[in-house]
């Protein structure tokens, strides 16, 4: 389990990194900011872990762009960077975390907005022991993958080359259901602090460029998703599930491309579920013999950042004999290209807030 997430993280950083020139000059900012907030209660098994309010340190690096690649020009010279996140949750049952992740930086009104997305693996110090620490079902594992989002008013270089930066920031831990329990955690902070240039002032000059265009017939997609996960019943234990998926994309111009298109989903956590419910529950009237495979078509849309993409879809089960969750889902996640057909896909799949599986991936889009 633990290297399935090492290797998600190291996945979303060479999605930052994959693609620079190496003749572009680089320019680096460093920022701190300290946070305090609250654990949002997005699920009521949540509530006795909200006893207390969370505080912790956000550190970055920041390297800039000047538009030196079509991608760069069209989201407004993006930042990359890398950022470290400690957390003190001031509760014992939760004990603190430690994250390293992969960010973007997006800039908006002459670049005094920033809104910052990162994603990467934290490491939490307590926690679940059905003896040691029972109470805290929301982190199952030591390992876990987590997001985070910033919005700030921010302005650099006010004096010397330092500036300053404040607004709010989202923090959510999760290892999407590879271990129980996972009820996951969703951190609302205000955060406050400083920016660095470390170039020292000197002025940039961004590169402007006649605007590409794409057209683009259909095209088909055919993907292969699998990982690990297990049921809510703790030590349950962990079986492999297989995704198979095929579906429509269309280009909308250089940013998107609406999809359509089909799962099979074999889940085999599913099928042990199954057993254990037959037999434990029988006034549930389930049989053990009961399907565990599903099937769904969704929609979906394709969000393209250079050799990366942002995928969000939602689905509707169509073949679905056993009753898990409901028979909406959705999924979002990112997909690196090697090429113009082949790429990885990372995603998370879910019901609604509740997290399903990790899904590692790979398609060729033909």
């Amino acid at each position: 389990m633990n290297s399935k997430l090492s290797v998600c993280f190291v996945f979303l950083a060479s999605f930052c990194f994959s693609q620079q020139d190496s003749q572009e000059k680089k320019r680096y900012t460093l920022d701190a900011n300290q946070f305090y907030g609250t654990i949002l209660r997005h699920n009521p098994d949540v509530t006795h872990l909200i006893n207390s309010h969370p505080g912790g340190l956000l550190l970055s690096l920041n390297r800039k762009t000047y538009g030196l690649e079509a991608w760069e020009q069209r989201y407004n010279y993006p930042d990359l960077g890398y950022s470290f996140i400690y957390q003190e949750f001031n509760n014992e049952t939760l004990g603190q975390n430690y994250g390293l992740y992969a960010h973007y930086n997006f800039y908006f009104l002459k670049r005094n907005i920033q809104f910052r997305i990162g994603q990467g693996i934290a490491y939490n110090t307590n926690p679940y022991d059905k003896v040691e620490n029972f109470r805290n079902n929301a982190f199952g594992s030591d390992f876990l993958s987590s997001t985070y989002l910033m919005l700030n008013l921010h302005k650099e270089n006010i004096l010397k080359g330092l500036g300053l930066k404040a607004g709010i920031t989202v923090i959510h831990y999760s290892n999407a259901n590879v271990k129980a329990p996972n009820t996951s955690t969703n951190t609302f902070a205000f955060n406050a602090g400083v920016v660095y240039d470390l170039d020292g002032r000197k002025g940039i000059s961004y590169i402007a460029s006649e605007k590409e265009k794409i057209k683009e017939p259909l095209k088909l997609n055919l993907a292969f998703r699998t990982g690990i996960n297990e049921s809510d019943v703790i030590n349950s234990g962990q079986y492999p599930f297989y995704i198979f998926s095929a579906y429509a994309d269309k280009r909308l111009g250089t940013l998107s491309a609406l999809q359509l298109g089909t799962d099979v989903f074999l889940s085999n956590f599913l099928k042990e579920q199954i057993k254990y419910q037959s037999i434990a529950f029988p006034e549930r009237n389930i049989e053990a013999s009961t399907d565990y495979k599903r099937v769904g078509i969704f929609v979906g849309h394709e969000l393209f950042i250079n050799k990366m993409s942002v995928i969000s879809q939602l689905g509707y089960y169509v073949y679905y004999p056993y009753d898990f969750e409901g028979r909406v889902y959705n999924r979002m996640g990112m997909k690196r290209y090697f090429g113009d057909k082949v790429y990885g896909v990372l995603s998370l799949k879910s019901h609604g807030a509740k997290a399903e599986a990790v899904e590692f991936g790979i398609g060729i889009r033909l």
